[in-house]
């Protein structure tokens, strides 16, 4: 794993993720908050650089990781970050659909007239 400043560390809090290797042993990884994300159905770990100063990232299929803890200094401002980046999602998969270009134009509704039948 790489090595971090200490200071930086408490300042951001740490994440443990337990997890199953493919060959099914267990195992338990602490790393500072900043070395672990969620996307795409994996966690994602930094562990080392290279020699070239770029990020080793291991991915991890969520459904071999038992748990995951952090510690965040408040929980209501994590909520919130995860709550942004659903926001985030939400914007430009509206925007794909919508064929939008700038966030500040207004999303109107489409209505579709359709015959209803009596079936009585």
């Amino acid at each position: 794993m790489v090595q971090e400043d200490p200071e930086i560390e408490d300042e951001l809090g740490q994440a443990t993720i337990v997890y199953e290797e493919p060959d099914e042993e267990r195992v338990t990884e602490t790393v500072p908050n900043e070395h672990i994300a969620y996307f795409q159905d994996h966690w994602m770990l930094k562990t080392d650089e290279d020699d070239h100063g770029n990020d080793v990232v291991r991915r991890i299929p969520a459904q071999r990781v038992y748990y995951v803890e952090r510690s965040v200094e408040e929980f209501e401002e994590e909520v919130k970050t995860i709550r942004d980046q659903v926001q985030s999602v939400a914007d430009n998969l509206r925007s794909k659909l919508l064929g939008r270009g700038d966030d500040d134009e207004e999303v109107s509704s489409i209505e579709v007239e359709t015959e209803e039948r009596d079936n009585r």
